[in-house]
């Protein structure tokens, strides 16, 4: 029986033991994947104080975080919202002295004060992993390979990483494009909205040219490229053609250059990641600055729901061994070192199939049932 009590606060939500051995799992292979390149695991604390995780990067609002006041120092603490302002601070404080480039990865929950629209929930399980030293081309492809292979460790299939240049207005505005101050973020706006429109209205006719520069990223490069009658993208665009060459065959690669809805932080280079099955995006990355130390970086994070839709989100059906009553302890071990999953009864009634086991242990072995 269930009451008022039981209930809990909305966008939160239990995993019950397929689901939760199935992000056990994913997150497993997926971090063995980072380790693999040489990306050593942090684990920052789920709380700290507001300000240090504010100040670290631009584009984290503390108006999105859960803060509360903390009684032994009476400053305010906040929960983590992005594990990634966390890696940035480490990276600057207790590893400043360590060689670049810097490689770590993470994985941990992160909670927002109140869900958006398009995701609910409001506590979420994040991995990504960081570069830390640098932002250039060989760093940023590094981070995207590694990203498709992550996710590839953890079974996703049919990957597309949408590529967008966040810094796009900026570089254009004070150049070839040029905008009042005032105008800038309006143009971003318009263009992020894909408001043709609004985009005349809010001065940046001249813009109008990048809202059909999308799609795979051969050709949006080459409109791109005719945009930027100043080359001041030239840099920018070469950089994209060495990774999308990097990249070929390993996954569909487009361009949206406009596209600013989650890279609120980033600097030259965002990515969006997709796999088929998924219903939305499995995760983002880009290059950034990390805040009061001005060093570049560059990473990204994977989002575990959208990862197990598009993987599969439980483990049913995975076999069991069942362990009678007096059963053989050292037969037990022996199995579960090979890899076997045991349920030992600890009464005369328990029921093998009733407790979900497919086998039973016999003078040693295992015995389908």
């Amino acid at each position: 029986m269930t009451g008022q009590d039981d209930l809990l606060p909305e966008g939160l939500a239990d995993a019950l033991p397929a689901e939760a051995a199935a992000i056990t799992g994913a997150m497993r292979r997926v971090l063995d994947a980072m380790d693999a390149q040489g990306y050593d695991r942090v684990r920052p604390p789920l709380i700290e104080f507001e300000h240090a995780l504010a100040q670290r990067m631009d584009g984290i609002s503390p108006r999105r975080m859960i803060r509360f006041t903390d009684p032994a120092s009476l400053r305010t603490l906040a929960v983590r919202s992005d594990m990634t302002v966390q890696v940035g601070r480490i990276a600057a404080t207790a590893l400043a002295g360590a060689p670049r480039p810097l490689r770590l990865c993470y994985a941990g929950d992160v909670a927002v004060l109140q869900a958006d629209q398009l995701d609910p929930a409001r506590q979420r399980l994040q991995m990504g992993a960081e570069l830390i030293g640098s932002d250039g081309v060989a760093a940023a492809l590094e981070t995207v390979e590694l990203a498709i292979e992550a996710l590839e460790a953890a079974g996703a299939t049919g990957i597309s990483v949408d590529f967008t240049l966040p810094d796009l207005v900026d570089a254009l505005a004070v150049s070839s494009h040029p905008l009042p101050t005032d105008r800038v973020d309006a143009v971003r706006h318009e263009l992020d909205m894909k408001d043709a429109g609004g985009l005349t209205e809010a001065g940046g006719a001249a813009y109008l040219p990048l809202l059909y520069a999308a799609g795979p990223i051969g050709e949006a490069i080459e409109r791109l490229a005719a945009i930027d009658t100043g080359g001041v993208l030239e840099t920018r665009l070469a950089a994209l053609r060495t990774i999308a060459q990097g990249l070929a065959g390993r996954a569909r690669v487009t361009l949206d250059p406009t596209e600013r809805h989650g890279f609120e932080y980033q600097s030259w280079l965002g990515f969006t990641l997709f796999a088929e099955g998924a219903r939305g995006t499995l995760g983002r990355g880009g290059t950034y600055i990390i805040q009061g130390t001005d060093e570049p970086a560059v990473g990204f994070s994977l989002f575990m729901a959208p990862l197990l839709d598009a993987v599969g989100g439980s483990q049913d059906g995975r076999e069991a061994l069942f362990l009678p009553l007096g059963h053989d302890r050292d037969a037990a071990r022996r199995l579960r070192a090979i890899g076997w999953r045991t349920i030992a009864a600890i009464g005369e009634g328990d029921d093998a199939r009733a407790l979900g086991c497919t086998h039973r242990l016999e003078k040693g072995e295992a015995v389908p049932l």
